[in-house]
């Protein structure tokens, strides 16, 4: 090979530079997460709220743009709720995170089974076993939740969205460095 670099080769490195970077910063904001997660658990609440907020508002403005086409009353109806729900949780963000914390074991049960069929898709992959272990944490996080339900509620969600966003991006800087290895490898 040529001393040289390809820009393919160059653009490659820079992604994973990237990759790296963002790996990190998901590790950093994982363990911030555990060690405030009144805080995180507050926060992740808040967002949940604003993004109901924006769906609703996304609702309206669909249903209105398809008003010929019929089904424009559910779609309004649909975007008030989600409105009314995102308002509701933002002004009591306590009680949107009870609700929140039992939407989070869902959505924990949904990304593990997301992260092991990833596993088994990139198995031949360097570091593809990292998404096992991930997908098993995340998991165990999802038992952890339901059986603690409602009252560790105020802590659980911060902690566990920690944990989750720790381990993602442990498994990910894994995949990434990985694969930085195999691209060094292939260059020489």
């Amino acid at each position: 090979m040529s001393s040289t670099s390809s820009p393919i080769a160059t653009s490659e490195r820079r992604i994973l530079g990237w990759s790296v970077v963002l790996s990190i910063l998901l590790i950093v904001a994982g363990i911030l997460a555990i060690v405030l997660p009144p805080i995180a658990g507050l926060g992740v609440t808040i967002f949940a709220g604003w993004l109901l907020i924006f769906s609703g508002v996304g609702h309206l403005m669909y249903g209105w743009q398809t008003r010929h086409k019929g089904g424009m009353i559910w779609e309004l109806l649909l975007g008030i709720l989600y409105i009314c729900a995102g308002i509701y949780v933002l002004w009591n963000p306590v009680v949107g995170l009870l609700s929140l914390t039992i939407a989070l074991a869902a959505y924990l049960a949904l990304e593990a089974i997301l992260e092991f069929v990833l596993a088994v898709r990139l198995r031949p992959a360097p570091g593809s076993g990292w998404l096992f272990v991930d997908g098993i944490i995340t998991l165990i996080l999802v038992v952890v939740i339901l059986k603690t339900w409602p009252i560790s509620a105020a802590w659980v969600i911060g902690t566990v969205v920690g944990i989750s966003m720790l381990f993602s991006g442990t498994a990910r800087l894994m995949l990434s460095l990985a694969a930085r290895k195999l691209l060094v490898k292939q260059a020489a």
